[in-house]
């Protein structure tokens, strides 16, 4: 009985401590829950978060567009985005800005504006790339319609707001009567550069230069300014050498279009200078 009563002492002790410690492993698995349950709950949030649209992104846009991110505007009409970590730059289609940063030619009326616009419209936000039939132009820009949802188009907003023109340059054409009655409308209303500001007709160059009874540009009796009709518009544009459209247009005279002596006779003919 002496021998079985210690025996029976210590496995009663044994069995306090293993329920001690068994005890003491339940509340660590307690203590241990909460802040397991509030990890998943921490992380589930993060992951929401990193799939919904940042402030910089007003999805959806339209079927078939490119998201990109702006990362600088150069102009009123041209963007650098970037695309799956590649750097491009991005020519607006179907609407023309003034110049702005081309440096043998000076600022356009109403240019300055239309790069501002342009900016405030697109600078740091994610926005769509829409393509016509060209890909790209004759620098390597490419060609695109930009959206900023899936209806709202910045060329679109630029013709309407009177900071850009509508021109066409077939067969990139998707969205050209969009912009041409939008530039109609912004005529009619004087907005921006169809304002009186951009239509005053500019003064005459000094009579005799570069020579006399020489023409302007030319040096010699050649007339090398060109007087182009809008295909789209009907308007009448001149074109002076070293202008951005010059080289491409092409005077059909037979069609009503001149070739100019001096800037003033294109004036008085009803001609207004290109804004490029």
């Amino acid at each position: 009985m002496r021998r079985g009563g210690p025996r029976t002492a210590t496995t009663t002790i044994v069995l306090a401590i293993a329920a001690t410690v068994l005890a003491l492993f339940a509340l660590a698995a307690c203590d241990d829950e909460t802040p397991s349950q509030g990890t998943s709950g921490a992380t589930t949030t993060a992951t929401t978060a990193a799939v919904s649209p940042t402030p910089t992104m007003r999805l959806p846009f339209p079927d078939g567009t490119t998201p990109a991110t702006v990362i600088r505007v150069i102009d009123g009409d041209t963007i650098e985005v970037e695309i799956e970590g590649e750097t491009h730059k991005v020519r607006y289609i179907g609407i023309d800005t003034p110049e702005t940063v081309d440096p043998r030619r000076p600022v356009g009326c109403f240019g300055e504006e239309a790069s501002a616009a342009n900016k405030a419209l697109v600078e740091g936000l994610i926005v769509g790339l829409e393509g016509d039939v060209s890909d790209t132009d004759r620098f390597g820009r490419l060609l695109r319609y930009v959206w900023l949802n899936d209806s709202e188009m910045v060329n679109a907003i630029l013709v309407r707001e009177g900071y850009a023109q509508s021109s066409a340059y077939p067969p990139d054409v998707r969205h050209q009567e969009l912009f041409d009655g939008l530039e109609a409308a912004a005529r009619s209303a004087g907005r921006g550069l169809w304002g009186p500001v951009c239509l005053e007709t500019p003064t005459p160059p000094p009579a005799g230069s570069p020579a006399e009874g020489a023409c302007e540009y030319s040096g010699t009796p050649e007339a090398v300014i060109k007087g182009n009709i809008s295909t789209s518009s009907g308007e009448k544009i001149y074109h002076v050498p070293g202008g951005g459209f010059y080289e491409q247009t092409v005077i059909d005279e037979a069609a009503g279009e001149r070739w100019f002596c001096a800037e003033s006779d294109a004036v008085a003919a009803g001609w207004r200078i290109s804004l490029r």
